[in-house]
């Protein structure tokens, strides 16, 4: 009888230990201002990982990350995964009580922390907060005990990964919780194993990938991180992310690949650079989170070429469950350009009506998935796991149509579609119709309570430079969207505002936005 072990599942843990140990004075890291080969940074791994091990954090033991990007975020990371224990991070600009939330709702054993930024923040928690045992600071700290220092007193030692089972848990990951608490989003290491693979087949990554991270690596910037390494390449990351630094560090450094949220691009786009930088070492350009303009894409392929390219996921099924290839970028079909791209070969899609049955080709459906990218549950909320994967399939939240060709389109979240009057209003539909006068930068639209109507449909827009507020300019975007859509959807008021907040993962903060636009209540146009 053939042994059970021959059949026995590599996961995420043996993949950054091998990955670490193939080279030695490639270049692995660079970080403020300085580059460290792939021998340096796995000693570090190593004497993180003794460290931790040293306070008795073990296999399953939860440990939370507070902390801006900086090297010792990277060294910890990896040694979390050579330890075995599970990662919980903490948004970096999130509140003190969706931090206190978290710490007890994930019953966190330790919190690892940048004491530079978050002394303050960590002394209360630890004050308010009981059942965590160890705050760990990257430097020395009144708030906890010096990790660094401790992590330097070990000699490294050759990286051995974990005995963990595919159905232990590797990370929790906390939602937004614009709707409600956070929830705990709870992914196993046959999970986001799986994820890896996917992006490793789908994604168009250069051999010996020079990747710019510039989202926080404690969240999205840590999903590039095991993939370049098992390119063998080199993660780079700024001090932090504006057009000026952005094209330097991709002229100076050579950068072949990043990973961008659609205002980022936008950003770049109406960037006084935009002109002159030389992006001609960047091959490709993910970007996601949240629906992109597809005139705000087309631009963007004018100027730097056929280099973009789409994943779509959510942190219950990460990063990379629908993909629109570099070479589906048809900046002839505003149709192809607006949506996210096929299906993964390996995830089953399908769009279902509120009854529970799939809708015809063309038909607009919730988005529904199953495979094994899936997070296993929601910590300790029963009922919501229970709603979310209702008739054997993860139900998204997202509202999509699928063309003939098979390519996905999102015209809005379940719940953000606005019924005004009894007839429904998908917020993308008229986000692309603002987004096509050529001085709005970004648009979301989203509903405000209204006693006639029910829900007024509403709009948020930042405009690009150079272009003023005006009357005219705002009765003339209604008008548009009035002529492209009809009446019902036209906008009731459009807000100029200086930014869109954004969620902790990159998306349009909808909730925010609803309170922020009584603030900007002169600069808005009514219909």
């Amino acid at each position: 009888m053939t042994h059970q072990a021959i059949y026995k599942e590599r996961l995420i843990p043996h993949m950054v230990v091998d990955a670490l140990n193939r080279y030695d004075d490639h270049p692995c890291l660079h970080l403020g201002g300085e580059t460290a080969t792939y021998l340096e940074v796995r000693k570090q791994v190593s004497r993180f990982a003794q460290a931790l091990q040293a306070m008795q954090i073990q296999t399953g033991s939860r440990v939370a990350l507070l902390s801006e990007n900086c090297p010792e975020v990277v060294f910890f990371n990896l040694a979390a995964h050579v330890v075995g224990c599970t990662v919980t991070p903490l948004h970096p600009k999130g509140s003190f009580d969706d931090h206190a939330y978290v710490l007890l709702d994930a019953e966190i054993e330790a919190l690892v922390f940048q004491p530079s930024n978050y002394e303050e923040r960590v002394e209360k928690l630890s004050n308010t907060i009981a059942g965590v045992e160890h705050f760990l600071a990257f430097g020395p700290s009144q708030a906890g005990e010096d990790y660094s220092a401790l992590a330097a007193t070990f000699e490294p030692k050759p990286l051995v990964a974990p005995d963990v089972k595919p159905d232990g848990i590797n990370n929790i990951v906390y939602t937004g919780g614009t709707t409600g608490t956070p929830k705990g989003v709870v992914h196993t290491y046959a999970s986001i194993t799986y994820m890896t693979m996917m992006q490793m087949a789908e994604w168009d990554i250069p051999s010996r990938v020079r990747f710019m991270v510039v989202t926080p690596l404690s969240h999205a910037g840590f999903t590039c991180l095991v993939p370049t390494l098992l390119r063998g390449g080199c993660l780079f990351v700024p001090p932090a992310f504006s057009p000026d630094i952005f094209f330097e560090m991709v002229a100076e450094q050579k950068i072949t690949a990043t990973m961008l949220v659609p205002p980022m691009i936008y950003s770049l786009l109406d960037a006084k650079k935009a002109e002159t930088a030389d992006m001609s070492s960047m091959v490709t350009i993910f970007y996601g989170a949240s629906p992109i303009s597809s005139v705000r894409l087309k631009e963007a392929i004018k100027r730097w070429g056929k280099i973009f390219a789409q994943f779509y996921g959510q942190v219950e099924a990460p990063t990379c469950f629908a993909n629109l290839r570099k070479e589906d970028h048809d900046i002839d079909n505003p149709d192809r350009l607006a949506c996210c791209g096929r299906p993964s070969p390996w995830i089953d899609l399908t769009l279902l009506d509120d009854f529970g049955s799939k809708v015809d080709t063309g038909t607009i459906g919730e988005i529904c998935v199953r495979g094994p990218l899936l997070m296993q549950r929601y910590l300790n909320k029963p009922d919501q796991t229970q709603e979310a994967f209702h008739g054997n399939w993860l139900h998204t939240g997202d509202l999509g149509r699928m063309d003939r060709d098979g390519f996905l389109s999102i015209v809005g979240r379940k719940k953000d579609m606005i019924i005004t009057g009894g007839f429904n209003v998908y917020p993308r539909e008229v986000e692309d119709v603002l987004t096509s006068h050529p001085g709005v930068q970004q648009a979301v639209v989203f509903g405000l309570p209204h006693e006639h109507w029910g829900e007024a449909v509403t709009a948020a827009v930042t405009l690009r430079p150079g272009t003023h507020t005006s009357n005219d300019l705002l009765n003339m975007l209604i008008a548009a969207v009035k002529m492209a859509k009809g009446s019902i959807q036209a906008p009731k008021t459009i807000h100029v505002v200086d930014a869109i907040p954004l969620t902790p993962v990159g998306k349009p903060d909808k909730k925010a936005l609803a309170s922020l636009v009584g603030l900007v209540s002169d600069t808005s146009g009514k219909s």
